[in-house]
């Protein structure tokens, strides 16, 4: 694992400002695209229920707030 450094965050802050600020919309939209395309092939039942996605951080903010566990 690399340890961010004070040259690592420059060398990410101008690789996006340098490649990525200037995307235009629609070839963001386009990358976007692509990668939701890829990520069906990877996974045929994605995007899936997304409250299934959600139940465990429910249920961690209920722990954290004192509520009793879902029924």
């Amino acid at each position: 694992m690399l340890r961010p450094s004070a040259k690592l965050d420059e060398i990410d802050r101008r690789h996006a400002r340098e490649r990525l600020g200037r995307r235009t919309y629609a070839e963001a939209l386009e990358v976007f695209a692509a990668l939701w395309r890829e990520a069906t092939a990877l996974n045929p039942d994605f995007p899936g229920d997304w409250r299934d996605d959600l139940a465990p951080d429910l249920a961690i903010a209920r722990a954290v707030n004192g509520l009793p566990p879902e029924p």
